[in-house]
């Protein structure tokens, strides 16, 4: 179960919304969101409706300013992540289409490129557990939220030209 509360402006000023699950688009409840609390639970956050657009994993504490998710422009939804208990699994391809070389992986790593030798990610398959990959090594830059399921093209999720060159578990007690 998990509780945030999203402000229209920074500093948690103005309207506000609070929610416990998914929420696919905010504007039906607040005009622009800037800041947000969260009280319990993980959230991964968007600028655009639908999930779509640049993501932001958030978890319990306070984010004053929409800019420090790396946003440019408002929060417009977000997805609740779920409790994880048990093993991760994760394949990543080279390629699309699971196509490529390829290496499962198990625990969280820094540097996709330097460990495992691969020029590139642009597909997985998460067998277990929930993800969190990043553009650049060190789990810096855009953040992309990979729950069970196939990943055919990073490309068409929206992560067009966007190297993939690090991946982290969601272990938080969400």
């Amino acid at each position: 179960m998990g509780k945030i509360t999203f402000y229209e402006e920074k500093n948690f000023q103005g309207r506000s919304y609070e929610c416990m699950s998914d929420c696919a688009d905010m504007t039906s409840y607040l005009s622009k969101c800037h800041s947000c609390r969260v009280e319990s639970g993980c959230f991964v956050v968007y600028d655009r409706s639908s999930y779509m657009g640049n993501q932001f994993f958030v978890k319990r504490g306070e984010y004053s300013d929409h800019m420090t998710f790396g946003m440019s422009d408002s929060v417009r939804s977000c997805r609740l992540i779920p409790q994880h208990r048990g093993s991760y699994t994760m394949r990543i391809y080279e390629k699309e289409n699971f196509q490529g070389q390829s290496h499962e992986l198990m625990d969280d790593c820094d540097n996709i490129q330097e460990r495992y030798r691969m020029s590139d990610s642009q597909s997985c398959n998460v067998m277990d557990g929930h993800w969190l990959m990043y553009e650049q090594p060190q789990f810096r830059g855009k953040q992309m939220y990979l729950r069970p399921g196939e990943y055919r093209s990073m490309r068409e999720m929206g992560f067009s030209g966007m190297r993939l060159n690090s991946v982290r578990r969601i272990m938080d007690s969400c």
